[in-house]
């Protein structure tokens, strides 16, 4: 007798049923199930685009090992547990491992002239067969869990589809070919440093009159920007929240990626706050993505029973080890056609997503990704604080709205996204070697034509409220920022081919004004000497009255800032923070120390994550209830059973 055959006759005994059984009466049949069990379950899934299965296991009424067993004897298949009995890694050699991760197969063995394919979709084995080599076929199927062809794929795959998460997008508009020309930049910034120098010794007055009329045009430049942006956003109709919806809609499965990465302190806060959203359990996909050397969050996680809608992706060793990567790498085990991201610190509205998914169906096809509003739930910890939270009710509530509504590309938060699966699939997911990943998704969403959108519902964080991380964040955003911009003006006559003249415009008012403002921001402080009945530098040029005239405009411009900040916290839940909004003027020069430490490491270490970390205000969001049983020593209840109805 042949290993294959062994092999066969070790897998779980097949029962058949008649021809096109429901899956239902089949778990009724075995005694899994009765039949109230079953109405409701089948009541629940009328409103939702899930299969029966999948509601069963999200109520809690079967295991995931019962379903798969009943889908082998509805199907008259063999029933496969690879976790006993793992594939022939020789057959795995012979397929695409993207092709098996997507399609949600492996073969399993050889029986006599057939291939036996082990898949937890059925229904796909048609789709499946037209992906097989020659070699490989005739094949016949057999069924197994999801979560163990998962685990055979990280396994015998994983570096194969990390390497794959690292070049997903196009060398033309990712920051990976930067390695190359590191070297080069680094001289290049190291003479223009010494010219710079050399010209403050030789010429002091004309190159500071370059330098200052530099920083005018970039502070004009951003200034005009906060002001179209402001007028487009208060003008701008009120949407009303989508309703129900048209009799026969379902709602869509929607898979949430958590990247994590040495999240010890904030695992419990995270799983509980995760575990309020209010969508339909048998619809909701919540993927933690963690690193494999990461014990820390692993060992987290391992405290925790997780639900049968959590799962852990495991992302195998790699360069760079950065978000966009994971995100990359955990894309294709995504089961959902809506993709959502959240940060670890996130408490998300418990309505979000249910908002994203009647928002998704009632908007045009060109709008690909939806962003949702951040905003802090520790504003009060301290100063910091307090101004991050003006900051971000500025950007959220002012800015971006604005930049959506003059049709501009959208500099995208980096949690809160929510897209359409096949739109992000084929731009190739996200940079992986761009410290600011979701800005030049943003970008990269423009050029294809697709429209981003800003929506009314609120995902609360934690502020960074301590002042060297808070420069080591932002200077990561700020480097992040330079790359994008460096890439995607590598060919500006296909940027602006790509995008028309209006956005291309708005491309370069934006980036170009955010990065000079900052770096040459000291250019502009030199301006307060004045005040201070000190010589200026151009004093000699223009004379004191010129001097104190560009002194005084630059000070009208800043109090435009500070008026659409004052405007951005007019609501009672952060009218509080009014008072505090002068002392933006003090808060904003830090990040022109995040800026030099940014353009330094763009040019020596320019794929280097500079991590946040998380959980220092943990006890302003401390949670009421644990369903997870989180405390080690304990025993874990069973996660508590939730009944969703249409």
């Amino acid at each position: 007798m042949s290993d294959a055959t062994l092999r066969l006759e070790t897998a779980q005994p097949l029962e058949r049923s008649a021809p096109h059984t429901p899956l239902g009466e089949v778990l009724i049949g075995q005694g899994l199930l009765n039949r109230d069990d079953l109405n409701r379950a089948i009541d629940t899934q009328r409103s939702d685009d899930a299969q029966i299965g999948h509601v069963l296991v999200a109520l809690g009424l079967i295991t995931e090992q019962q379903l798969y067993r009943a889908l082998s004897i509805q199907k008259s298949a063999q029933f496969v547990d690879l976790a006993q009995d793992p594939p022939d890694p020789e057959l795995l050699r012979k397929i695409d491992p993207a092709v098996m991760q997507k399609f949600g197969f492996v073969p399993w063995s050889r029986l006599g002239g057939l291939t036996v394919i082990a898949t937890a979709h059925p229904a796909r084995f048609p789709d499946i067969l037209d992906t097989l080599p020659a070699s490989l076929r005739p094949a016949i199927l057999a069924v197994a869990p999801a979560s163990t062809i998962e685990a055979i794929l990280r396994k015998e795959c994983g570096n194969a589809l990390a390497r794959r998460a690292e070049t997903r997008v196009a060398e033309a508009v990712s920051c990976r070919a930067m390695t190359d020309h590191s070297r080069y930049a680094g001289m290049v910034a190291a003479c223009f440093a010494a010219a710079v120098v050399a010209a403050f010794a030789y010429y002091p007055v004309p190159t500071f009159a370059v330098l200052s009329a530099v920083a005018a045009a970039s502070l004009l430049a951003s200034t005009g920007l906060k002001l179209a942006a402001f007028f487009a956003a208060i003008t701008a109709p009120k949407r009303a929240r989508p309703g129900a919806g048209p009799a026969g809609w379902r709602r869509p499965t929607i898979s949430v990626l958590v990247p994590l990465h040495r999240e010890q302190r904030i695992a419990e806060a995270l799983l509980v706050r995760l575990d309020r959203i209010d969508y339909p359990r048998h619809l909701l996909d919540i993927l933690l993505v963690v690193e494999e050397t990461d014990r820390v969050t692993h060992d987290a996680i391992a405290a925790v029973r997780l639900p049968p809608w959590f799962r852990t992706i495991t992302v195998p060793p790699g360069h760079p080890q950065t978000k966009p990567r994971a995100l990359n790498y955990a894309l294709d085990f995504c089961r959902g056609e809506i993709v959502g991201i959240y940060d670890a610190e996130d408490a998300p509205a418990p309505d979000q997503l249910e908002w994203v998914a009647r928002r998704f169906r009632d908007a045009p096809q060109d709008v690909a990704c939806l962003q949702g509003v951040l905003d802090y739930y520790n504003p009060r910890e301290n100063w910091m604080a307090r101004c991050f939270t003006i900051e971000y009710a500025t950007w959220f509530r002012i800015m971006l709205p604005g930049i959506a509504r003059l049709g501009f590309p959208v500099p995208l938060g980096g949690t809160t996204l929510f897209f359409r699966r096949h739109v992000l699939e084929a731009l190739g997911g996200w940079d992986a070697h761009n410290v600011t990943e979701d800005a030049d998704l943003g970008v990269r969403l423009a050029r294809h034509g697709y429209r981003t959108e800003l929506i009314d519902t609120v995902t609360q964080e934690e502020a960074n409220c301590r002042a060297w991380p808070w420069i080591r964040q932002r200077s990561r955003w700020l480097k992040g920022y330079m790359a994008t911009y460096a890439v995607h003006m590598r060919s500006p006559r296909r940027l602006l081919r790509d995008l028309g003249l209006w956005k291309f415009m708005g491309f370069q008012v934006f980036f170009l004004s955010t990065i000079t403002s900052f770096v040459v921001a000291p250019v502009l402080w030199s301006f307060w000497l004045v005040v201070f009945g000190l010589s200026h530098p151009l004093t000699p040029a223009l004379g004191f009255a010129g001097v104190l005239l560009m002194g005084i405009c630059f000070f009208l411009i800043e109090l435009i800032g500070l008026s659409i900040a004052m405007f951005a916290v007019r609501d009672p839940a952060h009218r509080n923070l009014m008072k505090w909004v002068p002392t933006l003027s003090i808060y904003f020069p830090m990040a022109t120390v995040a800026a030099y430490k940014g353009l330094y490491e763009l040019i020596a270490r320019p794929f280097f994550w500079d991590k946040t970390e998380h959980g220092h205000s943990l006890s302003t969001m401390r949670p009421e209830k644990n369903p997870f049983g989180l405390r080690r020593g304990r025993p874990t209840p069973p996660p508590p059973q939730r009944r969703h109805q249409p």
